[in-house]
């Protein structure tokens, strides 16, 4: 895997960690929402934190299908888990809440898991898909392999082609 690939899974763990950072930083500080409650749902769109989260959040999407472009989805999820670990640091040291240690158990595992995962292939590979000029070439190969069958065949009058219709 080069740099880039690194970049963008980096980019991945980055976005989605201070995205979801910054929105649960404005979420406390516009309260609870009711999304029957249409006001307060664009007051708290409104809230810069929120706003700010939403964009990095938009930057994680778009990242993460540039990873999902080039690698499975079963690498590029366990990959990006990094960011849980960034996540627990950022709650515990910036926002100031409680991590216990149960979930830093959880998140030490989760981080072990993606060493096992780092070291598999990136993609499954798969069959070249049949293109249209090859498509059009197997037909052209099919028919004239079926032409050639029947100009081969003798002829045995019509008792002779019914049984060949018949048979598949």
């Amino acid at each position: 895997m080069n740099f880039r690939k690194y970049l963008v899974l980096a980019g991945v763990t980055v976005f989605a960690a201070a995205g979801d950072s910054m929105l649960s930083h404005g979420m406390k500080q516009t309260g609870s929402i009711s999304i029957h409650h249409l006001p307060g749902v664009i007051l708290a769109v409104l809230n810069p934190w929120v706003a700010f989260g939403i964009v990095l959040l938009l930057a994680f999407f778009a990242t993460y299908m540039t990873a999902l472009s080039w690698a499975d989805l079963t690498y590029v999820l366990p990959a990006t888990s990094l960011g849980y670990v960034l996540l627990a640091l950022v709650a515990k040291f910036v926002l100031h809440e409680h991590v216990s240690p149960l979930r830093w158990m959880g998140i030490a595992l989760i981080t072990g898991g993606v060493g096992f995962i780092a070291g598999g292939p990136e993609i499954t590979k798969h069959p070249q898909p049949v293109t249209v000029e090859h498509s059009a070439e197997r037909s052209r190969v099919a028919v004239a392999e079926e032409v050639g069958a029947v100009a081969e065949r003798p002829s045995t009058g019509n008792a002779g082609r019914e049984r060949w219709r018949e048979e598949p």
